[in-house]
């Protein structure tokens, strides 16, 4: 079996989604397919992102890629959820080093910004780059993982 991927889009990356599901299951990767399932054309990003971001959290993937219009929307939404650490890439730089320096485990990218022959190598480049592991990387990241801990939630209480 092959590495387990979650992959959500809205109506604005519903395409590029088919397009990647069937190349990343050719390559031997495990793709989870959360939708969107068919073209609606006034469905909502954060639902797709989330879900994403929920099976990425809960271990039942290993990477996540959500696809929306400029994939802004979709990287503030998945970062919602605990344990999902998102970013926008737009090149194969920031794709790579997002993994292999802030551990980034949710992909989100633009459909409506980027081409596809550009977000495939992105995707590539994401989905084969780990964690580095150096000492500078998981002192930050556990910072950011020390604020996900502790910040506290809303209160709402009436009040």
């Amino acid at each position: 079996m092959g590495m387990i991927v979650a992959i959500g889009a809205d109506h604005a990356g519903f395409e590029l989604k088919n397009h990647l599901v069937a190349e990343l299951e050719t390559e031997g990767y495990d793709v989870v397919d959360l939708g969107a399932h068919e073209f609606v054309a006034t469905d909502d990003y954060p639902d797709f992102a989330i879900l994403v971001a929920e099976e990425v959290a809960a271990g039942k993937a290993q990477k996540g890629i959500v696809i929306c219009g400029s994939g802004i929307g979709a990287c503030i939404a998945a970062n919602k959820v605990k344990g999902a650490r998102a970013g926008l890439a737009t090149d194969t730089y920031s794709a790579h080093q997002g993994v292999e320096h802030d551990d980034m485990n949710v992909l989100t990218v633009g459909a409506r910004i980027t081409g596809i022959e550009v977000v495939r190598e992105i995707v590539r480049s994401y989905l084969t780059a780990t964690f580095s592991g150096e000492e500078r990387h998981i002192r930050r990241l556990n910072k950011v993982l020390n604020a996900e801990r502790t910040m506290a939630e809303p209160d709402d209480s009436p009040a």
